[in-house]
């Protein structure tokens, strides 16, 4: 794959210009997401980590313009230095916006805020021509809706226009339970997703039995809290550990004490922002754990009428093989995202790590397939195993999206190999 990273707009044009014959350009940020959406094989990628700039803020409607690049580390500095933070921010602040765009991103706030494509005033695209355009709501509207969660494929997002949350707050006053079993967590997640800013779970993924699903719940409220300061201290991984490092035993070990690290009768704590939204931030090269094989991550949601059967039949999977996850995740979503290929809708949602060893690709595969029996869809941005087939069916605004691709990029400029994988454009490639 050859690599480019202009510093100008210009330089984008040209690129695109120059690159349109060959085989596939698709952008690339700083590199986070988990599966082949920022890869083209023998194709161009379009580094944007150089396109960082803030254009422009109109304070009275907390409407910030940036480019690409600019990642939520810089978005959070520049907005709580005003007063207003990101109305919604991911598990990494690595992530840049032109990727946060292109995956339609959630976080712990969904049932309330949505996605970030609900924030979104415009956006600013060079089409697969070298044309630049701006699509809002109003203006190429269809472009627009393929674009949020779009995966990179309608064209070079350039530029973006985000309302920001007029909120003062540098800390989260944070409610934790104990929780015993995936019935408990379920209620608990029910009765708070409406009355919660933030709530997210920690599940243990290695459980079975009466303790299938025990875990952590936690509700959370943004606060201020005078000269509080970040609490994020960048903590290594030196080296790739030896394949035998994550086992069922030290996962396990590791989990009950992470379990027990609550009070049975529960606790309040205050948390800096940043420790609270991206705890793996402070872990540099956390992946490294997983060995040289690495990991799959896996994410799906399921609505909330098949979540709490769909769940269990998941976690009964991944316990009964064992697979070696200290990182799962439970977290409800709100209404429907706003793009063609956005992920979320209204349900319960499952995040979780899978050691590529000992069969972890089948496992994956097999969580795939339950995902779909029961109505759900798995996430795109974290997907390295869905078929051509599963893809269609979960996501039904698919046909709508080609109609888009078809008008704006006919030729398949833009492509990537998770496009090619599950034959995104046309389901006959």
């Amino acid at each position: 794959m050859t690599a480019f990273r202009p510093e100008r707009l210009s330089a984008v044009v040209s690129t695109i210009k120059e690159q349109s014959n060959h085989t596939g350009i698709i952008a690339y940020g700083d590199g986070r997401n988990y599966g082949d959406l920022g890869m083209r094989r023998n194709g161009c990628a379009i580094i944007s980590n150089r396109l960082d700039r803030f254009l422009s803020f109109d304070k009275e409607r907390g409407v910030v313009a940036v480019e690409t690049g600019v990642t939520f580390a810089g978005l959070h500095a520049f907005a709580s230095a005003r007063g207003f933070l990101p109305p919604v921010v991911p598990g990494t602040a690595f992530v840049t916006l032109g990727g946060a765009v292109a995956s339609d991103i959630h976080g712990k706030n969904h049932d309330s805020q949505g996605c970030l494509g609900e924030h979104i005033e415009w956006l600013d695209l060079v089409l697969a021509s070298g044309e630049a355009i701006r699509a809002s709501r109003t203006e190429h509207p269809d472009l627009f809706s393929a674009t949020i969660g779009g995966c990179g494929l309608t064209g070079f997002i350039a530029a973006i226009g985000l309302k920001l949350k007029k909120l003062r707050a540098n800390a989260v006053r944070a409610r934790e339970w104990r929780v015993k079993d995936l019935d408990q967590f379920l209620d608990l997640m029910q009765e708070y997703r409406n009355s919660s800013t933030y709530t997210v779970g920690w599940v243990d993924a290695l459980q079975r039995g009466g303790s299938l699903g025990r875990g952590i719940f936690q509700a959370a409220e943004p606060i201020f809290v005078e000269g509080r300061r970040a609490s994020l201290t960048p903590r290594g991984i030196p080296f790739t550990c030896p394949d035998i490092t994550l086992n069922q035993y030290s996962v396990r070990a590791f989990n009950a004490i992470y379990f027990r690290r609550v009070p049975i009768n529960g606790r309040e704590r205050t948390l800096s922002y940043e420790l609270f939204h991206h705890p793996l931030d402070r872990v540099v090269n956390w992946n490294r754990l997983y060995g040289k094989k690495g990991f799959l991550q896996f994410q799906c949601v399921l609505p909330d009428e098949s979540a709490r059967i769909g769940i269990r039949q998941m976690l009964e999977r991944i316990s009964s093989v064992q697979a070696a996850s200290f990182l799962g995740v439970l977290k409800t979503f709100g209404k429907e995202g706003l793009g063609d290929l956005s992920f979320p809708r209204s349900g319960v949602t499952l995040s979780l790590d899978i050691p590529v060893r000992h069969g972890g690709c089948k496992l994956v595969e097999c969580l795939d397939a339950l995902a779909l029996d029961h109505g759900g869809r798995v996430y795109l941005a974290k997907d390295a195993t869905l078929t051509p087939d599963r893809f269609a069916l979960m996501y039904p605004k698919l046909d709508k999206f080609r109609e888009t691709l078809s008008i704006y990029d006919p030729t398949g400029v833009f492509d990537s190999d998770l496009a090619q994988r599950l034959k995104i454009r046309t389901g006959h490639q």
